[in-house]
């Protein structure tokens, strides 16, 4: 009989697809049987937030616990770790599995000091999800943040990664370490595969994302002002963050604001019904939720070539631009335009191979089994 293991995740910040896969995971850890929790900062909170913690709750048998962390390093990363220590002590744990930069760094704080069920060793699991592979080499917060990652990958008994990109990077900027490692691809539900349906109102084109300069929004707006140019094209920027006014004005200064809307921030479930392709023009990925989530309800896709994006769309004929080129991702943007029926065409082509290789079910296998082999290293 498989055993049943006892496991808390730790993340900062309940936002984003790092927010999404931890629920995910824990949920279907639980129906599998396992005693599962959650800790989270308590200080990034909002009603959607608090809405996504009170419906998995009731599957948290080990309880989900906030606790005040800070984004960046500080003197008040000491109190938080105590707190994450005593509350795993607490638990009697299995597995501890840390995502993020800051849930990675407490994960692996605390299993130098916890000890497990009935004494033994807990096992300590890390997820990036991008963080602090986003930082140059070359910069101090680089040379600071990749340090810190070497010095606790030696704590930690297997890392996940979300994307073979992800492996790469941190194996470039990091270095091979002799960690245990499994590239386990983020997966969806099967509820995610309902059809697209746009708004009566719908825009051409809608971006679902953090408003920060690596979703690469400024290359959108100037590439919508090319096609503009030749014909009205409008699209919705759904989303907030930290460079979300500069990219207003950039639409002001590009004379958009007549086709282009800034709704704020909604699930992308919602968000979808406000366009009749998603625009995903980033410079930077990991393994992007939105990419999945937009194949999977079948919308045109037009994307960047970076991260785990190729790895999404693999074995499929939907094609992907360089990233900050303003005038190839006019170019693939105006083509959906054009042929809408191809564009469809493929998009439909994408979401039966994004079916059949991803799946919440097929990833929670997958690390549980991670869980188990790295354990026996």
């Amino acid at each position: 009989m498989t055993q049943r293991l006892r496991i808390l995740h730790i993340m900062r910040a309940p936002v984003g697809g790092l927010f999404r896969h931890v629920l995910d995971l824990a949920a279907e850890q639980a129906v599998q049987g396992h005693d599962v929790g959650i800790l989270a900062d308590a200080t990034a909170s909002d009603a959607l937030t608090d809405q996504r913690f009170a419906a998995i709750a009731p599957k948290l048998s080990l309880g989900l616990k906030r606790v005040a962390m800070s984004r960046k390093p500080g003197i008040g990363d000491l109190s938080a770790a105590r707190a994450v220590a005593t509350h795993a002590t607490s638990l009697g744990l299995d597995v501890l599995h840390g995502h993020g930069a800051k849930g990675g760094a407490y994960a692996r704080l605390a299993g130098r000091v916890v000890k497990g069920r009935e004494g033994q060793p807990v096992r300590v699991f890390y997820t990036p999800h991008g963080g602090t592979l986003n930082f140059p080499t070359g910069s101090w917060e680089g040379r600071v943040y990749l340090g810190l990652e070497k010095l606790f990958a030696a704590m930690t008994t297997g890392i996940v990664f979300e994307s073979d990109f992800a492996r790469r990077a941190f194996a470039e900027k990091v270095g091979q370490l002799p960690t245990p490692a499994r590239v386990v691809p983020n997966g969806l539900q099967p509820a995610d595969f309902s059809p697209h349906a746009p708004n009566s109102d719908a825009a051409d084109f809608v971006f679902i994302g953090e408003l920060r300069d690596l979703k690469g929004v400024d290359v959108l707006l100037r590439a919508l002002r090319r096609l503009n140019d030749e014909r009205p094209v409008s699209a919705v920027i759904v989303g907030s963050g930290p460079h979300g006014e500069r990219f207003k004005a950039l639409a002001g200064e590009l004379d958009l604001n007549g086709v282009v809307r800034f709704p704020g921030a909604m699930p992308a479930t919602a968000a979808f019904a406000l366009g009749r392709a998603l625009v995903v023009p980033s410079l930077k990925e990991s393994f992007p939720y939105v990419v999945l989530e937009g194949a999977a309800a079948g919308l045109p896709l037009v994307a960047t070539n970076v991260g785990g994006i190729p790895e999404i769309v693999a074995d499929t004929d939907t094609p992907l631009v360089p990233a900050g080129d303003v005038t190839a991702l006019a170019d693939l943007m105006r083509g959906v335009l054009v042929d809408c029926n191809a564009a469809r065409a493929r998009a439909g082509r994408l979401k039966d191979n994004v079916a059949a290789k991803f799946t919440v079910a097929r990833m929670t296998a997958d690390i549980l089994d991670f869980y188990r082999s790295a354990g026996r290293h």
